[in-house]
């Protein structure tokens, strides 16, 4: 069988990339981490699929900022799809932090599949893929992955015909959805801030949103597809506002003992919060506005099917509480052992 890497094997993301490699059986996968001394970050890898993780699945150490450790980790890969990149919940106050090992990384593991001859890496307007982002005035993390797709195609152009590969690039939404990796990430933030009632009304912003299962699949799609090589694929099932998600969990959680804050917040009261919290001044530009994305270019090329975003903010918010990244309520408690 081929060999597939996945890049940052213990993410949100990845993680679900490994599970539904290895479920599909079609090939062996090899997933990175930073430390395979970390159990917190390896346990629950080495328990996706437990039969057949003991066949299928390896994992190797690679540090993106490392470049010497790439060499080693696309070694007899016929694929890689790469995942891997900072995504923190505050602006850093460096945005070097971000930037760096998302453009440098990049390149990293680009220059080892080319080295290796190997893999295929994965106001009101619609964006479609033509579009891309405007770098004056977006947040650190938005920077990094725009320069970093854009840092992807000017390696892969420039390679001789000796040691070019195939590129396909997945930009996904905001993803959400159940988590299979034993800490925490920051796609889990907006679930607690609502379920463990830590603000008391809701910020209204739009989100271009997408399942993390479905993303997952995209990704292994694109990775054999023939339509894929050389395209953008925006990646969303459509544009849901955060008011709405919180209906969502409030109707599906409040006979649970969880109280979900449901009201808006005036952008007054935002503004000022923002000065005493760096995760409320970086989503502050983006109150009010609608987030429009066009993905009919993913499903004719790709067949891709999302599944409703009910399900999804459902689905990642039992994740949350039954794997203790949201605290119990008694009543969920008392439900769960009965």
């Amino acid at each position: 069988m081929s060999r597939v890497l996945v890049t940052g094997a213990s993410g949100f993301l990845a993680s679900h990339v490994v599970r539904q490699l290895l479920e599909a059986g079609q090939h062996r996968v090899r997933g990175t981490v930073r430390s395979l001394a970390n159990e917190e970050k390896v346990g629950p890898l080495r328990h996706l699929c437990p039969e057949y993780a003991m066949y299928e699945l390896e994992l190797v150490e690679a540090d993106l900022m490392n470049k010497d450790s790439w060499q080693e980790a696309v070694k007899d890969c016929t694929y890689v799809i790469h995942v891997a990149s900072p995504f923190p919940a505050v602006n850093p106050s460096n945005e070097m932090e971000v930037i760096g090992p998302a453009v440098e990384g990049t390149k990293n593991v680009l220059q080892a599949c080319a080295q290796t001859k190997g893999g295929r890496l994965d106001e009101q307007i619609t964006f479609t893929e033509s579009d891309w982002a405007n770098e004056e005035g977006s947040s650190p993390y938005e920077k990094s992955k725009n320069l970093a797709e854009k840092a992807a195609w000017e390696l892969q152009k420039d390679l001789p015909d000796d040691e070019r590969f195939e590129l396909c690039v997945i930009c996904p939404g905001f993803i959400l959805g159940p988590v299979l990796q034993g800490s925490n990430c920051t796609s889990m933030e907006f679930h607690k801030r609502l379920l463990e009632r830590q603000i008391p009304m809701v910020p209204r912003l739009s989100f271009a949103m997408c399942d993390v299962r479905d993303v997952a699949a995209v990704h292994i799609t694109a990775m054999t597809s023939s339509k894929a090589p050389g395209n953008r694929y925006i990646v969303i099932k459509e544009s849901m506002w955060t008011d709405e998600m919180a209906k969502i969990l409030d109707e599906e959680f409040r006979s649970l003992g969880y109280k979900v804050p449901t009201r808006v917040a005036p952008k007054f009261g935002l503004r000022v919060l923002a000065m005493f919290d760096g995760s409320v001044k970086m989503i502050l530009p983006a109150v009010g506005k609608e987030i429009r994305m066009d993905n009919s270019k993913v499903i004719q090329d790709l067949d891709f099917k999302p599944r409703e975003l009910r399900n999804t903010v459902i689905d990642m918010a039992y994740s949350l509480i039954d794997a203790g990244f949201i605290k119990k309520t008694a009543k969920y408690q008392k439900l769960k052992d009965s």
